[in-house]
């Protein structure tokens, strides 16, 4: 599928917030931007925003249904883009009236202005192995194998998936990032700014070719992103931190 998307000024972009019944946090947010009291006319979300979602497999949604219906409806006047992470896929029949972007499409090549800037929740290039992994799970037999499963041992496999997610450390630092960036040889897309989640590093490298932005995990901080232009209209992906009142 063909997407023709443009990053808009003042864009909300949120990034592995691996939202869960013990990391209720974003629906707060969620909440403000439904109501209105965030301003946004476009909302990105960089994929992980669950810690599992996946279309064939109803508990998942039933565990995040307040937070899908706000997002459905926030998708009718707000453009909402969704890229797929790892841990929430298959989305398309949850979330309507988004344009849902597939591992495969990833990165999404996108224009702000004279710029190209490439969207990706950043599992793209890991390798051969993850690449089947990905393909594998992602199967719809797959995941009615597995719902079926889980639905005859009374969701075992989800609460044991649950419990492992509880205790993994999603916030630690990844030593020798930039050397890792470097060697993806990602100004093979040819764009100005490569924006991606997944390593949860909050970094931003200024190379020859690109400027490359990993973002922060708002599961880790709380932290969302606005995109906003300076100087030549060069963009700069503006940092909050969102906090409950």
């Amino acid at each position: 599928m063909s997407h023709n998307i443009e990053l808009q000024e003042g864009a909300l972009i949120i990034s592995d917030a691996h939202y869960s019944s013990s990391r209720p946090e974003l629906l707060a947010l969620i909440k403000e931007i439904h109501s209105k009291k965030i301003l946004t006319s476009q909302l990105i979300l960089m994929g992980d925003i669950f810690d599992t979602l996946f279309k064939q497999v109803p508990k998942t949604q039933e565990d995040n249904r307040e937070i899908i219906k706000l997002l459905n409806e926030i998708s009718e006047s707000i453009e909402l883009i969704y890229l797929e992470g790892n841990h929430d896929f298959n989305l398309q029949d949850i979330f309507l009236n988004a344009k849902v972007i597939r591992l495969k499409e990833q990165p999404l090549i996108c224009s702000y202005k004279d710029k190209r800037v490439a969207l990706a929740h950043g599992d793209f290039d890991i390798g051969l192995a993850y690449k089947i992994y990905t393909a594998f799970i992602r199967n719809s037999l797959v995941l009615f194998l597995l719902n079926f499963i889980d639905t005859l041992t009374k969701n075992f496999i989800l609460n044991k998936l649950d419990t492992y997610l509880d205790k993994k450390d999603d916030c630690k630092e990844f030593i020798g990032f930039e050397s890792y960036v470097k060697n993806r040889q990602l100004d093979t897309f040819k764009c100005e700014y490569f924006i991606e989640g997944h390593y949860h590093q909050n970094k931003h490298f200024f190379f020859d070719e690109f400027n490359y932005i990993n973002l922060a995990a708002f599961a880790c901080n709380q932290r969302y992103f606005t995109v906003k232009s300076i100087r030549d209209n060069e963009l700069m992906i503006d940092e909050n931190e969102y906090v409950e009142i």
